[in-house]
């Protein structure tokens, strides 16, 4: 997979971002056909088939309920697509977009049943997603008067993590390492374990780049982040003339933070610096504030709440619709 990265420094290292492209579009046909059976089974919705009729088509809006940032919209296209009902899908407004309750950011087209068929599955995509992009939106807000980023985690649904990157980049955030395969992420288990063969934490990131480069071509292990975790400033001290590309503070107080900050400025000035661990609203902008360059948080993707949207009935027939936007 290639994506486009994101460097906070001239020639920095930084994580691959997921934006939509192809490789994303794939992963949805995947789960698209899990999704679907796992509302109808084998089946059909027994429900509208015995009560609508099946040549009724209309055009019914997908409404946002509540205010937030939209996030799916391109999803749902590959469903519809994948979903082979000859329905259609208009977007009004584009991925990333902030709505308020009562907007109409799309509608879905064609015959009835079909449309009640797939329908809680389109809502929940979108107000999973929606809800992440806007958890994300408000805390990106609450920092944005200084140069710090947001980052999310790995703690994502099983089986989304692409899409759920996805949302926090749509909410104006950046993602971090997608798996365990993209990146070094040297955490306080590994340093456990490699303590036994009394190696100390500067060790284990010199160890990691010559892994690296003895491993993989040159382009890649060029690429290639190693970040480490630290909770104290001596060990902080300890790793930053080993240069790893990132250093992950965690847990720290913001005074701790701001003595990290002034201790990477006189001696390893290219190594970037990312908060990490309790980090809610009501602190993330003394954490920003501190002088790191990037704050990671699973409150983008673990605490997120869904934003409630809804399939609304439309008076306009399908038939109509379509005669309207071929004569406009």
């Amino acid at each position: 997979m290639v994506l486009p990265t994101v460097n906070l420094r001239p020639g920095a290292r930084d994580h691959v971002q997921v934006v939509w492209n192809e490789h994303l579009a794939a992963e949805v046909r995947h789960s698209a056909h899990i999704w679907l059976r796992e509302d109808c089974g084998l089946e059909v919705d027994w429900t509208s088939a015995a009560l609508v009729d099946k040549t009724i088509e209309r055009s019914l809006a997908v409404t946002a309920r509540t205010d937030g940032v939209i996030a799916g919209l391109r999803v749902v296209e590959v469903i519809v697509d994948e979903f082979r009902e000859n329905l259609v899908w208009s977007s009004v407004i584009d991925d990333g977009e902030c709505v308020e309750a009562g907007t109409v950011i799309g509608y879905l087209s064609g015959s009835v049943r079909s449309i009640l068929q797939i329908e809680r599955v389109i809502l929940n995509v979108l107000g999973r997603l929606s809800g992440v992009a806007t958890t994300t939106r408000h805390l990106v807000e609450a920092i944005q008067e200084t140069p710090c980023r947001i980052y999310d985690t790995r703690k994502t649904v099983p089986g989304w993590r692409l899409l759920d990157k996805y949302a926090v980049h749509c909410g104006g955030g950046f993602n971090h390492r997608i798996g365990l395969y993209d990146a070094i992420l040297i955490k306080d288990n590994h340093l456990a374990a490699i303590r036994e063969n009394d190696l100390s934490p500067a060790d284990a990131v010199r160890r990691s780049r010559e892994f690296i480069f003895q491993t993989f071509s040159p382009n890649r292990a060029n690429q290639m982040v190693v970040e480490i975790e630290v909770d104290s400033l001596s060990q902080l001290a300890d790793v930053l003339p080993s240069e790893p590309d990132i250093v992950l503070l965690d847990n720290m107080s913001v005074e701790e933070l701001h003595q990290a900050v002034a201790l990477r400025g006189s001696c390893a000035s290219e190594v970037i610096l990312e908060a990490s661990g309790g980090i809610m609203l009501e602190n993330i902008f003394d954490v920003a504030k501190s002088g790191v360059d990037r704050i990671s948080t699973g409150a983008l993707t673990h605490t997120s709440s869904w934003i409630d949207i809804g399939l609304d009935w439309d008076a306009v027939s399908f038939s109509n619709r379509k005669a309207t936007s071929e004569k406009n």
